[in-house]
């Protein structure tokens, strides 16, 4: 068993690929926020490569964090020389290679702001990249705008400099960088979010004017935000990743990171500080971004969460089981194809029914053991960006979505607590604490759960939705998740059984 550090790379050279560069060359031009597994696996694959091509070695990246998560993560990379192990599975077999493009992981205690502030306002930083989930951007659901009023952004707002969120971190850094007459850098994010770039630019200009609106007019002059869209299926770390390492490699890595072999990114070239040669190693530079990240929201995110809460239910631990789980699989490719692709472009490559056939075939490779859970985590930030607005659009046309309404319901069941055979569901969502307790009162009256604003907003007062809603979640009481999933394929509708609600469900 080799030990994953600097020192033991050329031992591991005639195991598995090993960077091809000079590490000490690498100079941190790019400070990420956010180094988890999808950074790891996703942006940072394509860095490494450039490198391994011999490119320029300003585009080093350096991390940092926001969540206590990404403590330990930077503990345990620390111990082997921020180097860790991408593990690609197709099937059953595996390929290995160590990444080393990452010079240094800055400290996440809240008294190491003082490092990450510097790091970015050092000249060498020309783009800050982010992957700091759905939910960090303080968009308010009911308004799609970035949310002033949220207890840290207000903070952030009233201590200049504080830095309680990433957003509150980038305008004191611009306004240091302004100062003193030092270019700006471009702000990169790559989160599943639609209009993710669009979103960014909302939060330091909403936070920058609040506290000075000429620092905002410069910021809004003078740094980009470009869109992306960004894919790859990557599941969470635990023994059972380590282990495979080690069985197959002989390699002992602290937080090796798996993945598909699949993996996209679709980039807007709008950068205010210089760029990266992405496009050499396989990065789309494009002006249609927001067809490209429509396609892969709606239908991957959106695909993930309308299989995730049915297989939950019945008790299934890993999405290639559930897509290979007959009534579940064809009830993912039902829901998609009556609501969610006629509301989706072409792009190049793919139209939306073709890339619903490449999602099914990436869900199920049996090799990446992408958990249900993972999947289901965090519904209060991700329905309404992945599933909600495939709603709203459906109800705009005058269509009826059964199968969205459906996966609404399932959701609040799976919120409810427990699995059709009585299993607890554990605690699965920062809002878990508030989603528990309506869900329960949902069961006995259903309008509590669209009543949620902040989640459905406007879909939530549409008295079409909220029957079928209701009539989907008095099905899922009455006869479980696998018998509602078959009635909605040989049926396609449960209004006729009429809608059950306040407190009529019994």
């Amino acid at each position: 068993m080799i030990k994953l550090t600097e020192k033991s790379l050329a031992s591991l050279a005639g195991t598995i690929s090993v960077p091809q560069y000079d590490r000490a060359a690498l100079r941190p031009g790019i400070l990420h926020v956010g180094v988890g597994n999808f950074h790891r696996a996703h942006q940072a694959i394509y860095f490494e490569d450039l490198h391994n091509q011999q490119s320029d070695p300003a585009w080093g990246i350096c991390g940092a964090g926001v969540r206590a998560p990404d403590a330990r993560m930077r503990a345990e990379l620390s111990e082997q020389d921020w180097l860790y192990s991408v593990v690609e599975v197709d099937g059953e077999a595996l390929t290995a290679s160590v990444v080393g493009c990452m010079t240094n992981f800055l400290d996440v205690e809240p008294s190491a702001n003082a490092s990450v502030l510097a790091q970015m306002t050092d000249p060498e930083t020309r783009i800050v990249s982010l992957t700091v989930t759905e939910g960090g951007y303080f968009v308010d659901s009911a308004s799609g705008q970035f949310d002033l009023t949220h207890p840290l952004v207000a903070a952030d707002i009233a201590t200049p400099g504080s830095a309680h969120t990433v957003f509150g971190g980038i305008v004191s850094a611009l306004a240091i960088r302004k100062a003193a007459g030092t270019a700006p850098f471009t702000v990169m994010s790559c989160d599943n979010l639609p209009g993710n770039g669009d979103a960014t630019r909302a939060a330091v200009l909403g936070i920058a004017q609040a506290i000075d609106a000429d620092l905002a007019a410069w910021i809004s002059d003078h740094v980009s935000f470009p869109n992306a869209m960004v894919d790859r299926i990557t599941p969470a770390t635990g023994d059972r990743e380590r282990a495979l390492l080690a069985d197959n490699f002989g390699i002992s890595d602290n937080f090796p990171v798996f993945c598909e072999p699949f993996r996209q990114w679709v980039l807007e070239d709008n950068f205010v500080n210089g760029r990266p040669a992405l496009e050499t190693v396989g990065v789309t530079f494009t002006k249609d971004i927001h067809d490209f990240e429509k396609m892969k929201i709606r239908i991957l995110n959106g695909g993930h969460a309308i299989l995730a809460y049915p297989a939950a239910l019945m008790g299934v631990e890993f999405a290639h089981e559930a897509i290979k789980t007959p009534v579940i699989r064809a009830y993912l490719r039902k829901v998609l194809t009556d609501d969610v692709l006629h509301l989706v472009p072409d792009v190049t490559g793919y139209t939306p029914a073709e890339y619903l056939d490449l999602i099914c075939h990436r869900i199920e490779n049996i090799g990446v053991a992408d958990q249900i859970a993972r999947l289901c985590f965090d519904g209060s930030n991700r329905q309404p960006k992945f599933t909600i607005p495939s709603v709203r659009d459906n109800l705009a046309q005058g269509r009826q979505p059964v199968g969205l309404a459906l996966s609404a319901a399932l959701w609040c069941r799976y919120c409810a607590g427990s699995t059709d055979k009585g299993a607890e569901i554990a605690a699965n969502d920062p809002n878990w604490e508030v989603l528990h307790p309506v869900a329960v009162a949902a069961q006995t009256n259903p309008d509590v759960w669209l009543e949620q604003e902040a989640i459905y907003g406007d879909v939530g007062t549409h008295a079409g939705f909220r029957d079928l809603f209701a009539a989907c979640l008095t099905s899922l009481q009455n006869n479980g998740a696998e018998d509602t999933l078959r009635r909605y394929l040989n049926v396609g509708t449960f209004l006729h059984d009429g809608p059950v609600r306040h407190g009529q469900n019994g």
